[in-house]
Formats: C-alpha cells, structure tokens, sequence
C-alpha cells in the first residue's frame, strides 16, 4: 500500500495522552507540539533536528507559498512541518512505517491547514511520481544508501529549483587537487590530500549497520556537480542548498536515473 494520507490516528484531535507518544516511540524527530510537550526530550544530539533547521532554515525563502515540496525520508516530518509552516505543499515519503505513523499522529497538531501529504515510497521508486518540484528535501539519508550516487541522480531528476542534501560526512576539508582526466600513470594523484573520495562502511558505524557511506566534503560537492546540480551555499558541514543548473555536467544522468532504478528493484 503506497498511500498513507489516510489512516487515522487513535483518540481525539483535542485529548492526546502522553500513552500515544509512548507507544508510537522511540523518536527521532523530537516535535514540539502546541500543548508544550516534546517528542524526543531526551534525545542523545539536543534538540534534534530544531538545531540543523536553524542553520538551514535562513537559506530557503521565508515564503514558499506556491511551493511544491518533495521530503524524501521525512521521518516524523519536522521539516515538511517546517515548510508547510511557510505556506509550501509537501509531499513527505519514507519506506519506514513506524516514521509515517508517528508523521500521520502528528500531523493533527502541526498541520493545520492540511498542506502535507504522506506516502509510503522509496527514493529508487520516484519514478512512480509524475511531478517534479520546486525543492526537493534530501536529508540524512545519503549516507544510509547502498546505491547513494544513483539515488542522488534520481533525486536531482525530480528538481526544478533547489535542492537541499545533507549527510554524515568525514572532517577532510583539505582543498582539492585538479581532478579532470588522469592517465594511468597519475593513479597515484587520487590518494592525494583532497581528493574526492568516500568511506565504505562494511559492517556498521556508530552501532548502526544502515551506514554504507560517508563522503568528504570534495565528494559531496563533486557527486552534487555530476548529478547537474551547482552548490549555492553550504549551512554547516555536510548540508548542501543546491540549484538545478541549466547546463548539466556531461557525465549527469538524471534522464537515465529512473530506469536503472527500476532494473536495480525488481
């Protein structure tokens, strides 16, 4: 089933027992709900994601009416929250049921005017989606992919204006060498300070064995450039505000993205 909008949460819109927030736990998203709880509290980062959302939300126009938005792995929706808060439609996906429960529980409080829908969807089945949008949300999830550059060409497919990626990133800021074609005899020149490269997590990182990658700086901006994508500011480290570029790179393959995806999940 693909469509989420419409399940019901339990209880009354008006009388939320702290037993709900128990028992659609354990949060990542720690909401802030109108009443004054919190869905996270005592989450190990702080106030998550309220403090990345501080350093990303003076980036992106305070007014997104007429905005379309796609938030791909929303979680329990902060940010489509956050948006739809600045007058966008958002369209929230992730392929985690428990995350869109907690988002459909939510969303009684924190979207008044009905501006996010929920779907159950893949970021490798985008295809199924005729639009594409005036954002696009790629947020903690890069670095969760097995395929994570194929996932980044399909989501700078469904972009018409911005993009916004943010990832689990190494500490290695060093300035990058000239990278355009080397010969056989420069292979050398690829393990030089700043060149773009990325770690493979073979069993788990931080405990958590849905970690495959974690790129550098150099590699995201140049994966962000190859998916035809030009970086417009960078809030913090490892969160990148991307603008589709009208002349794509070369080696871009977003008209190829959609079918390598369908090949690659059935």
């Amino acid at each position: 089933m693909n469509q989420i909008s419409t399940l019901q949460a339990p209880g009354g819109a008006s009388d939320a027992p702290d037993e709900e927030l128990r028992q659609l736990g354990p949060w990542f998203h720690n909401l802030h709900l109108p009443d004054g709880r919190q869905t996270a509290p005592d989450h190990p980062l702080g106030d998550f994601p309220a403090f990345k959302w501080a350093a990303l939300a003076p980036h992106l126009p305070a007014d997104l009416s007429g905005w379309r938005v796609l938030d791909i792995g929303c979680n329990a929706g902060f940010y489509s929250f956050e948006l739809a808060r600045r007058g966008a439609d958002v369209l929230a996906i992730d392929h985690d049921p428990h995350y869109l429960a907690q988002l459909t529980w939510a969303r009684r409080w924190l979207d008044p005017h009905g501006r996010v829908q929920i779907r159950y969807l893949d970021v490798f089945q985008l295809d199924q989606l005729d639009e594409c949008f005036d954002l696009v949300l790629f947020l903690g999830v890069f670095y969760h992919l097995r395929y994570p550059l194929l996932a980044l060409d399909i989501a700078a497919a469904k972009t018409r204006g911005l993009l916004v990626m943010q990832t689990l990133a190494l500490l290695d800021d060093a300035v990058p060498p000239e990278t355009h074609d080397k010969s056989m005899h420069e292979l050398a020149e690829l393990s030089a300070a700043g060149w773009p490269r990325m770690a493979f997590v073979e069993h788990a990182f931080a405990g958590d064995a849905s970690n495959w990658w974690i790129p550098d700086a150099n590699a995201c901006a140049a994966m962000l450039r190859s998916a035809g994508l030009q970086i417009k500011a960078s809030p913090e480290h490892g969160t990148y505000v991307c603008e589709r570029q009208e002349q794509a790179s070369p080696r871009a393959r977003p008209d190829g993205a959609a079918g390598a995806a369908r090949r690659l999940t059935r």
